[in-house]
């Protein structure tokens, strides 16, 4: 956008992060905002929890400023932050409650993180900036080479100077980061690892912006319903297909992998271990910041399904309307024809087109099939005497469901996700097909379970055929994951 007079003044009078930086109240605005919303990675709050919360904090300030300090009450305060003039929260409603719910918009997340870096920096790292610009530039230079014989001379020198390297580390010569390019890759590290959590926001309220637009085309819509369903599901793949949906895409394949998971979770324990690191004072769930990405995706995704079955009964009542006004036209039509019975009206009605003949060829006719009468049998019923093994009453299929959810647990105990194929391989099935319907059933009913629909994945158990030769069985489904 260009910097330019009437740009600014626009931006200035519109946009709710410069409104919020020209409030009276934007040091309370962004403080409480900031420790309720941002610090903890909250990304829904019910109105009762946050006025609560808002109102202890007006207590501390009216004993600081005095009583005639912020005198409304808190839940107004929330509801002229959530105004459309305003625009710093958002203010929904959960499908089957009547609680209101609050969110922060992208733009107040915006202001609040220009305003943390206002705040002087005790360090200011650039090297570690300068590789990563450097890196990128290399990056999209050799991704996007197409002569095989540079790419070979690029992969031959990178692989001298691993070969230089390694002779270095064999010959004792290890260099190793000093405490000031610590703290400098650090630094750059907690404010990408910040900057990603809000950018979530911003794609919630582009996913929701899309949902807002389609709403409004279909109460608008006059022609068919098959053209307004081919326009509305264009729109849902234009977004996937996007750029900003295929990174977000690319990013949540990439996040769900638990060996990711279980790498970045290496990585922070023995980063947070070092003592340049450790002097810094990180914040606490910066050791976690991997499963806050992982949550604010996961609620990215639910809100995308949400706002999907939400358009799915918006067209369903559409339709119930439609079919209404079909049902209303034709009593209608049986009330005036019922009005016009006794006195029948003169003239041409209706006419019809002259009659012709149906033509049905004799082979196009079935032969007749005779039906088929039961022959019942006047015997009667004598009791019997013969001894039957009543074993095979006994001698059926039971999956023990508590077995199972002693094994998921058990294996979340370590990690925080394990997959379906994991937990097979841990334990092989013993019961066959029976036994893996079990597993999807109790994973669904206790856990929270994810699909990933791109990854096939194959589990094999033996059995024994009907002649009793034991043989390997295949199964072939997507990925699935239990979550802790």
């Amino acid at each position: 956008m260009p910097l330019e007079f009437s740009s600014l003044e626009t931006l200035r009078i519109h946009h709710p992060a410069w409104r919020l930086l020209r409030s009276d109240h934007a040091p309370l605005v962004a403080s409480f905002l900031h420790r309720v919303f941002v610090a903890p990675n909250v990304r829904v709050m019910a109105a009762a929890d946050l006025a609560e919360a808002l109102e202890d904090e007006l207590y501390a300030l009216r004993l600081q400023l005095g009583e005639a300090a912020f005198p409304k009450p808190a839940l107004d305060y929330l509801n002229d932050w959530a105004a459309s003039e305003k625009g710093w929260l958002r203010k929904f409603y959960k499908s089957g409650t009547d609680e209101a719910q609050f969110d922060l918009t992208p733009a107040t997340e915006k202001a609040i993180a220009w305003l943390a870096q206002l705040s002087e920096r005790q360090f200011v790292g650039t090297e570690s900036r300068l590789l990563t610009l450097f890196d990128l530039l290399k990056q999209m230079c050799e991704g996007s080479e197409v002569d095989p014989a540079k790419r070979l001379a690029e992969l031959q020198r990178k692989r001298a100077e691993i070969d230089a390297e390694m002779a270095r580390v064999q010959a004792g010569d290890m260099p190793v980061l000093d405490d000031t390019a610590l703290k400098d890759r650090f630094q750059q590290f907690m404010q990408g690892a910040r900057e990603l959590l809000a950018d979530f926001r911003e794609v919630e309220h582009n996913f929701r912006q899309l949902d807002r637009r389609v709403r409004e085309h279909i109460a608008l819509w006059e022609g068919s319903k098959g053209a307004l369903l081919e326009q509305i599901m264009g729109e849902r793949d234009a977004i996937a297909d996007s750029d900003q949906g295929k990174s977000f895409r690319a990013f949540w394949d990439f996040l769900l992998s638990s060996r990711r998971q279980e790498e970045l979770t290496v990585l922070l324990d023995q980063v947070l271990a070092l003592p340049a690191v450790a002097a810094m004072q990180p914040d606490g769930r910066m050791r976690r910041v991997h499963y806050d990405w992982l949550e604010a995706g996961e609620h990215t995704q639910r809100m995308v399904a949400a706002l999907s079955q939400q358009l799915r009964r918006f067209l369903d009542d559409q339709a119930w309307l439609e079919n209404r006004r079909i049902m209303d036209i034709l009593h209608g039509i049986e009330s005036k024809a019922l009005a016009l019975r006794e006195h029948a009206p003169t003239g041409v009605v209706m006419e019809m087109p002259a009659a012709q003949a149906e033509i049905e060829l004799v082979m196009e006719r079935p032969l007749f099939t005779p039906a088929l009468k039961p022959v019942i049998a006047g015997l009667a019923l004598l009791a019997g005497d013969e001894d039957v093994d009543p074993s095979a009453l006994f001698d059926q299929v039971v999956v023990d469901k508590a077995r199972l959810l002693r094994h998921i647990r058990h294996a979340l105990q370590g990690k925080a996700q394990v997959t379906l194929n994991e937990l097979v391989a841990s334990q092989p099935l013993q019961q066959g097909l029976a036994e893996l319907v079990a597993y999807l059933q109790v994973g669904s009913e206790v856990f929270h379970v994810m699909v990933d629909e791109n990854t096939e994945e194959q589990i094999r158990w033996h059995a024994l055929n009907s002649g009793g030769v034991p043989v390997d069985r295949i199964a072939r489904l997507p990925r699935v994951i239990f979550l802790r």
